[in-house]
C-alpha cells in the first residue's frame, strides 16, 4: 500500500552510516494486513468479509464455508508490492482475484510455504505462512485518509485526498493541492463539522457523505484508543452498494504504550524480524544490526551514535547499534555480548560506558562473566568512566582476560580500529 509517512513524519529512527552509505531502521510494531482488518472490525469499522488460511490442506474446503461472488486472495507478509511480486516456485503475483471457488485452493497452495519476492524484500523474499481470502467489493471511488502524530504540528493531524488507491507520495509531489492536512486539537477531538467537511473534500455525495463522516469519526476514536501514531487507510472506498469501506490499512503504534496495548503487541509476527532484535527486545536491549565489523556495546542512544561516528572517523565500520540503557544488570551485559559474539562479521568488540545511573562495576562483572563463559577470542576494547569506575577497572585487571583499556572514546575507537589489523 502506498504510504505518505515519509512525506509528513520523521518518527522512524534511521541510523545513517554516511561513509558506507547504509541505512538501518528500527522496526516498530507492524501488523499484517489481516490483523489490521481484525482490529478495525472489532472496533466497529466497516471492512470486507475475509477468512485466513494458514495450511494448504484447509484451502480446498474454504469455498464451502466462505461464499462470495468474487474473491481476493492475498499473501500475508510485511512488505509492499505484493501484487507485482513473484514466488520462489515461479508463481507470479501475491494478490489474485477470482470468481471461481475451485481456483482458491490451487492458488493458496502455490503461496503458502513459498517465499514471496517483491521490490521491498530481499532477493530471497519472505516466506508466506498465511493467506487472506476476502470478499471482493466493486469499488466506485477510492479515497485516501490518514491520522498521524506529527511533530511539525505538535500533535495529531488528519491527512486526506480524493486521489486514493494510488502512490500517495507521487500525488503529494505532483499535485499537492489535492491533499488536505488538518491539525486536530487533542482535547476538542474530531468534531462532526470537521468530519463532514473532510467527507465533502473527499467527494462523497448524498447518503454516502454521512456514512463517510461517521467512518472518519470512528477511525479517529480507534486511532486514540489503540495509541496509534499512524492510521492510514488507502483506499477508503465507496462501493457499488453505497457502502464506505476501509479496504486496506496501515497501522503503527506508540511503543511507549506497550503496557496498555499488550494484546495488540502480542499479535506481532516476529518470524520476519532479525532474530537478534527479537532476543535483544526480550532482555530490554536496543539492538540494530549493521554491516560493519566492530561490535559496539554502549549505554545511551546518544553515546551509541557518537561511538559509531568516531569509529567511522578512524576508518572502522560499526557492526551494530547496541544501547544497554541506564538500568542494565549483569545478565543484560551477558546477553549483549552474546549478540555481538553471534555476529560472524564482528572481529572486534568495543565497550563504551559512561556510568551515571549505571554502575561501572556491574558492567565489568558482566563483561568478565561473558568473556569467560563464551571463551571470547576476538579483541576487546573497554572504555569505562563514571560511577564506581575504580572498582570496575580492578575487576577487569584482575580477571586474567586480555582486555585493552581505553582512557576516552577517542582512544577506544583508535584501539578498536587498530585491532582489526
Amino acid at each position: 500500500m502506498a504510504s505518505l509517512r515519509h512525506v509528513v513524519s520523521r518518527r522512524t529512527l534511521a541510523l545513517c552510516d554516511t561513509k558506507l552509505g547504509n541505512i538501518s531502521q528500527v522496526r516498530y510494531l507492524n501488523l499484517l494486513e489481516y490483523q489490521s482488518k481484525v482490529l478495525l472490525s472489532e472496533n466497529g469499522l466497516n471492512v470486507q468479509r475475509f477468512k485466513i488460511v494458514d495450511s494448504p490442506s484447509d484451502a480446498d474446503n474454504l469455498h464451502s464455508s466462505f461464499r462470495a461472488d468474487e474473491y481476493v486472495i492475498k499473501a500475508q507478509i510485511l512488505a509492499g508490492g505484493r501484487g507485482l511480486g513473484y514466488f520462489d516456485n515461479g508463481f507470479k503475483g501475491g494478490v489474485h482475484v477470482t470468481k471461481d471457488p475451485d481456483a482458491i485452493g490451487p492458488i493458496i497452495k502455490k503461496m503458502i510455504g513459498h517465499n514471496l519476492i517483491t521490490k521491498q524484500t530481499s532477493k530471497e523474499g519472505i516466506p508466506v505462512k498465511k493467506v487472506m481470502v476476502a470478499e471482493s467489493v466493486t469499488i466506485m471511488k477510492e479515497k485516501y485518509l490518514c491520522f498521524l502524530m506529527d511533530r511539525q504540528n505538535n500533535g495529531p493531524v488528519l491527512i486526506s485526498s480524493p486521489a486514493g488507491g494510488t502512490d500517495i507520495e507521487e500525488v503529494a509531489k505532483t499535485t499537492p493541492h489535492v491533499i488536505k492536512t488538518i491539525p486536530i486539537d487533542i482535547l476538542e477531538g474530531l468534531t462532526d463539522r470537521v468530519a463532514e467537511s473532510v467527507a465533502d473534500f473527499l467527494e462523497f455525495n448524498g447518503d454516502t457523505k454521512m456514512k463517510a463522516a461517521n467512518e472518519i469519526k470512528k477511525l479517529w476514536e480507534f486511532f486514540k484508543k489503540v495509541d496509534s501514531v499512524q492510521l492510514e487507510i488507502n483506499p477508503l472506498a465507496e462501493t457499488s452498494t453505497g457502502d464506505v469501506v476501509s479496504i486496506d490499512a496501515k497501522i503503527q503504534f506508540d511503543d511507549n504504550a506497550r503496557y496498555r496495548q499488550k494484546a495488540i503487541f502480542d499479535m506481532e509476527d516476529k518470524t520476519e524480524r532479525d532474530p537478534r532484535e527479537v532476543i535483544a527486545e526480550k532482555y530490554n536491549l536496543n539492538y540494530i544490526g549493521m554491516s560493519g565489523n566492530i561490535g559496539c556495546m554502549v549505554n545511551g542512544a546518544g553515546l551509541a551514535m557518537a561511538t559509531m561516528d568516531i569509529i567511522n572517523l578512524y576508518g572502522g565500520k560499526p557492526a551494530n547499534f547496541l544501547d544497554v540503557g541506564g538500568g542494565v544488570n549483569e545478565e543484560q551485559v551477558y546477553q549483549a555480548f552474546s549478540l555481538l559474539n553471534s555476529d560472524k562479521n564482528v572481529k572486534v568488540i568495543l565497550v563504551n560506558v559512561f556510568g551515571g545511573i549505571v554502575n561501572c562495576a556491574t558492567i565489568a562483572n558482566g563483561i568478565v562473566a561473558a568473556c569467560k563463559n563464551m571463551k571470547l577470542k576476538m579483541p576487546l576494547v573497554v572504555r569505562l568512566e563514571g560511577t564506581n569506575v575504580s572498582e570496575a577497572r580492578k575487576i577487569l585487571s584482575s580477571s586474567g582476560l586480555t582486555i585493552q583499556s581505553a582512557e576516552n572514546l577517542d582512544d577506544a575507537a583508535r584501539k578498536a580500529v587498530d585491532s582489526l589489523s
